[in-house]
């Protein structure tokens, strides 16, 4: 599977937060996907091939961490910029050990978001 360069998958629990993501990476010019679990993106990352991905820590079911390392053992990895609103220490040191290229705190502004997606996709 190639991957779309333009296709930002946003991973929230909370539908407004998805929505916000959602229409700030459309307004950075890319296309966007949600999803409102790690299980969920799991489910479907090899039907969709994903520029980057933006998933938020604190999720029903598994953790960002968990699913980040998932990610981390897919073919090809896929780029994954954590977010959180409660951040806990160590957290920011374990999800970039784990192979996230950002750490992004709630209220994340559209310069933190614009950054990691540059960063994810290398534009």
């Amino acid at each position: 599977m190639i991957c779309d360069r333009n296709l930002i998958a946003v991973v929230d629990d909370d539908k407004g937060v998805q929505r916000a993501l959602s229409r700030l990476v459309r307004a950075l010019g890319y296309d966007s996907v949600t999803y409102g679990s790690g299980e969920a993106l799991l489910a479907a990352v090899h039907t969709r091939a994903l520029a980057c991905v933006i998933l938020d820590h604190h999720l029903p079911g598994q953790t960002g961490l968990e699913t980040l390392r998932k990610l981390a053992r897919s073919t090809p990895p896929i780029p994954v910029a954590v977010i959180t609103g409660l951040d806990e220490p160590g957290l920011r040191e374990c999800c970039l050990a784990a192979g996230a290229v950002a750490y992004i705190l709630k209220p994340a502004s559209q310069f933190d978001i614009e950054a990691a997606i540059k960063k994810a996709t290398f534009r």
